[in-house]
């Protein structure tokens, strides 16, 4: 899972029939300066500048609410702003 902050949106007027209802968000991971940009599947209602948790790769299957949508990155939760992250 990747912890990361969302940065926009992409906005798409034609896509594959099984994407509709998905907001396409554009994902900074955090705690990783060399990480590139990702673009993440959203049905749970993320917005710009909020911190998420994302999953990759073939879990995103068990986060979907169809089976064999073309996503290899879904938005699986919105980290409350009140709460502190920390590394050690």
């Amino acid at each position: 899972m990747i912890l990361g902050k969302v940065c926009g949106t992409v906005v798409s007027t034609r896509k594959v029939q099984k994407l509709q209802g998905y907001k396409l968000l554009i994902i900074k991971p955090l705690f990783n300066e060399s990480a590139d940009y990702i673009v993440a599947a959203d049905n749970i209602g993320a917005g710009i500048g909020e911190t998420v948790l994302v999953t990759q790769g073939h879990n995103t299957q068990y986060a979907l609410d169809r089976n064999e949508v073309p996503i290899d990155a879904i938005v699986v939760g919105i980290i409350d702003e009140d709460q502190h992250i920390e590394i050690k």
